[in-house]
């Protein structure tokens, strides 16, 4: 099974310190030994929202105005179960602190 697991951005997030990056990278080391961590990074926040409504699609450059909605960043993850899932993000959640995650399965090869 696969899982996109994202972060949302926080207003009251500030710039991680060397003993979070340091955790952080022991955290992505020992998924990515384990062939669990397929893949990661963080996304720019300004973003290209795209719509459409029947023939014509609008392409509107952000940031936008619910920036606290926006995906800070990703990981994809591909595990046996969605409480192994649920497990992964607990400790990264755990190591980041406060703030709000997503996680969705991945269906396709």
């Amino acid at each position: 099974m696969r899982y996109l697991m994202m972060t949302k951005a926080s207003e009251t997030q500030s710039a991680p310190d060397e003993k979070l990056m340091a955790e952080m990278g022991r955290f992505v080391e020992e998924l990515t030994a384990a062939g669990v961590l397929l893949a990661t990074g963080g996304l720019d926040p300004a973003g290209i929202r795209l719509v459409s409504s029947g023939d014509e699609i609008t392409v509107t450059d952000g940031p936008f105005a619910e920036a606290k909605e926006a995906v800070a960043g990703f990981a994809l993850v591909e595990v046996r179960s969605r409480e192994e899932a649920i497990e992964l993000g607990r400790r990264f959640r755990g190591i980041v602190g406060d703030g709000e995650s997503v996680m969705q399965q991945v269906f396709g090869p």
